[in-house]
């Protein structure tokens, strides 16, 4: 039409006198110093940054976004890029009455006064003499190393003040000493964030949104700025900070405070609340894994130091590592020949290490870990949302996603909350579309199962040619040879597949039109956990609970496809195969997380610093740059937020719990790597990311109910890989039922070996005819010249007794556990939920005085008269 044709003409000829003002300004610019954060008059705070291409076709699109944003109050300055002359950055700042419109209209809460803390004054002045007594020991001891110094942090005054949602009719309640810093830099970058995703770019309803226009190019980028360097030339100690991110990278990211607590209030005034609670959890699940990785750690040695007492020196010494003349049936077919039981000296004492009496306390403790840490969880929460401000911020800031409000317009319905009328999306196009999700989240993990197979069956084929091996060595350890490799095949394509799975899961998510930011984060999380999860356990799960059942007997083994004879377990039993594995992933994995979150980035970064000086576009240090211009040449942000941070860590607590019973060192491991997993993140939040959207949450989401569903996976597996995967209860039964020592009135397990070991006669593998040689393998059946040659024995059924009997009496014993701490332990302390009523009923009684008190003065001006009374 017409008017859209004046429209591009006029967008394009000011398009071109903007590029000959910047032509004609470049000069003069790179030889001025870096404005900085302000706008080119120094007055004016920068809340947003833009970028795009001059290249870019999509001028229309732009200048119509841009017009929109000035129209809704926003201002707007253009800046060209010191280092790529094809750069453009569009400066927006947000004046005061904006800022008001919109904080009233997403319900931000504001400080409106200082907080009395009457009841911390009775506590601390009216507390028991005992109380005061042990006050005073201890401010004589020494000062905990861990706390960060006071003087160290400035003194965030919101947190101080009561706070309510901001109201333009009722602005003379709140405390505006200062225009200019009422708002915090993170409010406002929120502010203007909510108006970049409602803003329009073209002429209908689903054509608006910052996310689309970056989607199709219109712009390269979008972010707020960082508050200047996280270095400086001075020291911190005799200049002070330059700035919130300069404090939080001497407080914070160096790795030299490793060992000291984390600011959290700067961390959530800097960054925002979700990403503050992120690194809270992160740092009480790092600091709870404290005890279970010295439980871990004490079981390991206590296998470790008792691998040397008269028990174990009886029945691994001389039962195993000196049984020369007991001969093992072969462990393959063709070339392979028998073995000797004494070749498997060292594997068994590696065994005990990880299979002893301390693995099912240790299983109990890791149970009741896990209910401890999520319910303290909850009060670490509440504490922080309380502080926070966060109480009551779901239900006034919860917002409609644009991509949905596009999508479902023109269907509304009134909201049962607000009053207001919304757009629905119809029960039948959510099922629908909810069904299609779920048969693609099926489809992936059958793509799992079947790599699992592939991998079951490469161990299979490996178990037979490292068997037959003409290499000694190679011959002699060949399960830890199978097992190696097949752990190394497993994890490269547990690293292949999860590419997939991102990319998979964000079109299902997207596919679904979640209502809000909170449900798409939520759904994206739970098929990212579901695929990586299994991804990562199945394997584990086959080690644990199928190496071996189905492998069948001498003489009569089950073979896959009638070619391949299925694995079978070492006599020292399978534990050793599923710590091998769980050990290797464990490690290989958070070393490759850390190189992905850290080393990747770093190599991003120097190679962009690289390429500026071979083009020679860099005329200045990096140092003089303005700070948009450093902050472009940063990585941005993942595009899912926290879903792979958190995530990591979930799969990571997964390895704690799950299959803790077989590898006790886990908790150490964990312990170890979230240690530098938290200051890994922090340097990389503060140097090497683009500053992240300060956005606000009240909790972490998904993840809490997904380490729930995790603490009761966790209970069921430790009973069946101590009931079924160790040699626990053959050993148990076979003391109390079966052993030498029985009738003399006490336990011991000599000879113990000799009886799990059956007999075969080799002489049936060749064609019937008669050889004198005997073969043992493992497994509780009769000899060959019993009258019911190779049927299980009446103790095998002992045996399988006694494992179902182990299943249920542990996970009632610890499912019973687990429910009464869970309600031992309130979700809030009692403490915090008075405090929080009588701020609530002081918070009424400030508001109106307040208001009273402002009547009073306007009656005042207008010459009437007043009474103490509300109007």
């Amino acid at each position: 039409t017409k008017t859209s044709v004046v429209k591009s003409l006029s967008c394009f000829v000011r398009q071109q006198k903007l590029q000959s003002y910047l032509n004609l300004n470049l000069t003069e610019l790179l030889f001025q110093k870096p404005s900085g954060l302000m706008f080119r008059d120094g007055k004016k705070r920068i809340d947003y940054i833009l970028v795009y291409k001059k290249s870019s076709p999509q001028v229309e699109k732009r200048c119509t976004f841009e017009r929109n944003l000035r129209a809704e109050g926003l201002m707007l300055e253009k800046e060209p890029s010191l280092t790529n002359s094809d750069i453009l950055f569009v400066k927006i700042h947000a004046p005061w009455d904006t800022l008001c419109k919109y904080a009233e209209q997403m319900n931000i809460r504001m400080p409106f006064r200082k907080k009395c803390y009457f009841t911390d004054w009775k506590k601390k002045n009216m507390g028991s003499r005992f109380q005061l007594k042990f006050r005073q020991l201890k401010s004589w001891l020494p000062r905990n190393p861990m706390k960060l110094d006071k003087e160290a942090l400035p003194d965030l005054e919101e947190s101080d003040c009561y706070t309510a949602p901001f109201s333009r009719a009722r602005m003379h309640h709140f405390t505006i000493n200062n225009r200019e810093t009422f708002f915090s830099n993170s409010t406002r970058s929120r502010i203007v964030h909510h108006v970049l995703q409602r803003t329009k770019y073209e002429d209908g309803k689903s054509k608006m949104g910052i996310n689309r226009l970056l989607g199709n190019s219109t712009y390269e980028a979008a972010f707020p700025p960082h508050e200047g360097s996280y270095k400086s030339r001075h020291p911190i100690k005799t200049h002070g900070a330059q700035n919130h991110r300069h404090l939080l990278y001497e407080r914070w990211a160096r790795w030299g405070i490793w060992y000291k607590y984390q600011p959290l209030d700067l961390i959530r005034r800097y960054f925002g609340e979700k990403i503050g609670l992120y690194f809270a959890w992160l740092g009480w699940y790092t600091g709870m894994l404290i005890p279970a990785a010295f439980v871990g750690l004490f079981v390991f040695l206590y296998g470790l130091f008792t691998m040397d007492s008269m028990f174990i020196v009886s029945l691994i010494n001389k039962e195993i590592c000196e049984a020369n003349t007991t001969v093992m049936c072969p462990m393959c077919e063709g070339n392979c020949s028998s073995w000797t039981l004494s070749d498997s000296c060292v594997y068994a004492k590696v065994t005990y290490l990880f299979d002893n009496g301390g693995t099912v306390f240790f299983a109990i403790f890791m149970a009741i870990w896990a209910t401890v840490f999520l319910e303290f969880w909850k009060r670490r929460r509440a504490e922080l949302t309380y502080d926070w401000d966060l109480i009551d911020w779901e239900e006034e800031e919860e917002e409609l996603r644009p991509q949905f409000e596009a999508k479902y317009s023109r269907k509304e319905r009134v909201n049962p909350i607000s009053g207001k009328p919304e757009p629905f999306q119809p029960f039948t196009d959510k099922l629908s579309r909810l069904m299609v999700s779920v048969s693609g989240i099926f489809f992936m993990i059958s793509l799992v199962l079947t790599a699992v197979f592939a991998v079951v069956v490469f161990r299979l084929i490996a178990m037979e040619k490292f068997a037959s091996f003409q290499w000694e060595f190679v011959k002699k350890n060949w399960q830890f040879a199978t097992s190696g490799t097949g752990v190394c095949i497993n994890f490269m394509i547990i690293m292949s597949l999860n590419v997939v799975y991102e990319k998979v899961a964000y079109l299902l998510t997207n596919l679904e039109h979640p209502r809000t930011e909170s449900e798409w984060e939520n759904s994206f999380a739970l098929k990212m956990f579901l695929f990586q999860f299994v991804n990562l356990n199945s394997s584990t799960f086959y080690i644990a609970f199928f190496l071996g059942r189905f492998a069948g007997r001498p003489g009569d083994y089950n073979k896959l496809f009638n070619r391949w004879r299925m694995e079978e377990c070492h006599p020292s039993g399978c534990l050793i195969d599923l710590c091998l594995q769980m050990g290797v992933i464990m490690v290989l994995k958070q070393i490759w997380n850390n190189f992905m979150e850290l080393g990747y980035p770093l190599l991003q970064n120097w190679w962009s610093r690289r390429k500026m000086k071979r083009a020679g576009e860099q005329n200045k240090s990096k140092e003089q740059l303005p700070q948009w211009d450093r902050d472009w040449n940063l990585q941005p942000m993942n595009a899912h937020g926290l879903v792979d941070e958190y995530l990591e860590m979930v799969l990571q607590f997964g390895f704690t719990t799950i299959f803790v019973a077989a590898f006790p060192l886990a908790p150490l491991l964990a312990l170890l790597n979230n240690i530098i997993e938290i200051r890994l993140d922090a340097y990389k939040f503060v140097t090497q990311w683009r500053r992240p959207m300060p956005a606000r949450a009240t909790d972490i989401g998904i993840w809490h109910g997904v380490l729930e569903g995790i603490g009761v996976v966790a209970v069921i597996t430790n009973a069946f890989v101590i009931a079924i995967t160790s040699d626990y209860i053959p050993r148990f039964v076979y003391a109390f039922k079966y052993g030498p020592c029985v009738d003399k009135g006490y336990r011991c397990l000599r000879g113990y070996l000799n009886n799990s070991l059956s007999v075969f006669n080799m002489g049936e593998l060749k064609n019937g005819s008669y050889h004198p040689q005997y073969c043992r393998y493992r497994d509780y059946r009769a000899p060959p010249w019993s009258p019911e040659p190779y049927e299980f024995t009446l103790q095998f059924w002992h045996v399988l007794a006694a494992r179902l009997a182990f299943i249920i009496v542990f996970e009632h014993l610890v499912f019973g556990i687990k429910t009464f701490i869970a309600h031992m332990i309130p979700d809030m302390p009692k403490d915090l939920s008075d405090r929080m009523r009588r701020e609530k009923y002081l918070m009424q009684e400030m508001m109106y005085e307040t208001e009273l008190e402002h009547l009073q003065k306007e009656r005042k001006k207008n010459g009437k008269r007043y009474h103490h009374e509300w109007p």
